[in-house]
C-alpha cells in the first residue's frame, strides 16, 4: 500500500514504515503531524487507485517528526569572464525528518 500526499507544498510517494525528508515544519521533536499538514492525493489499496479531486475523502496518514536538521552544502559560484567579478556562497536547507506510522481509507 502507497499514497501519494502533500507536506509543505511538496508530494511525496509514501509507504508505512518509510521517511521522507521535508522541508522544515513547525514542531517539536517526536510531535504528531496534524491531519491538516497532510493532503492524501491518491491511495493505492492492493491494486485499488482511488484519486482525490483534490483529495481523497476519509483517507489519513499518521507521520510523526524524528528530527530537524541541515541539508548537504549547496556551492553557488558566480564569474563574469574577463571582468575580475566572482561571487561565492553556499547555502544549507532546514529540513524535517518525517516517519510515516499508517496510512488508513
Amino acid at each position: 500500500m502507497y499514497a501519494i500526499v502533500e507536506i509543505a507544498g511538496q508530494q511525496f510517494k509514501i509507504q508505512k514504515g518509510r521517511s521522507i525528508y521535508t522541508h522544515r515544519l513547525a514542531g517539536d521533536v517526536d510531535a504528531v503531524l496534524a491531519s491538516d499538514q497532510i493532503k492524501v492525493l491518491l491511495v493505492d489499496n492492493e491494486g485499488t487507485i482511488s484519486v482525490g479531486a483534490p483529495v481523497v475523502e476519509g483517507a489519513a496518514v499518521s507521520a510523526k517528526i524524528v528530527e530537524h536538521l541541515k541539508g548537504e552544502k549547496v556551492i553557488v559560484f558566480k564569474k563574469k569572464r574577463r571582468k575580475g567579478y566572482k561571487k561565492k556562497n553556499g547555502h544549507r536547507q532546514y529540513l524535517t525528518k518525517v516517519q510515516i506510522e499508517d496510512i488508513t481509507l
